[in-house]
């Protein structure tokens, strides 16, 4: 894959020595995969125990013959089909292994808030994690949070965010999902990976609302390790 147009943006050495474990393979998950392999990373791993359902077609990264497959195999020939990565599609609950260790760059794109904080757990007791990248989306908003797991008060501001289940705001099934957002999405996790790669600041957070065609971002907390 001949990537000259971006070298002057994002060195394609760092993107491939880069080993990327995306947790989810639906609304976000699933752009995500393709915009990281287009991109240049080459280390990636996805977890998804979930088949294709019809209605994730006009939402996620699938095709209408995928209906019925696992959407970590599906996945994988989709990038396939544009990228040269060996992408490793693990089909199955990632806390399903008791012996399962997360290290490198971990992106969370689940759509719970006890898997979320299922995922955390295993983050910040995983010494060899580098970096954290989680996701959430409703409706036309998206907000990306992007945090170093071993920055104190990085730490503290994300848990801050973390809540229950039946906490969230409950949209109505008709309104929960639009392929423009999770591409937005994508697109907004793709460049964290980039910044992380050719050591950038990364925003703490960002929220992306296509309701108010607006998006506002919170600088990394700044304190000392923990």
């Amino acid at each position: 894959m001949n990537t000259w147009r971006q070298q002057a943006i994002v060195d394609d050495a760092k993107l491939a020595s880069l080993h990327v474990t995306l947790i989810g393979a639906g609304g976000i998950g699933s752009p995500t995969a393709l915009c990281l392999a287009k991109m240049g990373v080459q280390d990636l791993t996805v977890y998804d125990p979930d088949t294709v359902e019809d209605h994730n077609i006009p939402s996620q990264l699938y095709r209408l013959a995928d209906i019925g497959k696992p959407k970590v195999d599906s996945l994988w020939e989709v990038v396939a089909a544009f990228a040269n990565i060996a992408l490793t599609p693990m089909g199955e609950r990632f806390e399903s292994q008791p012996s399962f260790h997360l290290s490198g760059l971990v992106i969370s794109a689940v759509d719970s808030m006890a898997t979320r904080q299922e995922i955390w757990r295993r983050v910040a007791s995983s010494p060899d994690v580098e970096y954290y990248i989680e996701a959430r989306m409703g409706s036309e908003t998206g907000i990306v949070y992007a945090l170093n797991p071993w920055e104190h008060e990085a730490v503290r501001a994300y848990e801050e965010t973390l809540y229950e289940d039946s906490e969230a705001l409950q949209l109505p099934c008709t309104a929960r999902a639009i392929i423009y957002n999770v591409f937005g999405i994508a697109a907004l996790i793709a460049n964290a990976v980039k910044r992380l790669a050719m050591g950038q600041e990364i925003p703490f957070e960002v929220i992306l609302d296509y309701a108010t065609m607006s998006m506002m971002t919170k600088e990394v907390p700044n304190g000392q390790e923990p």
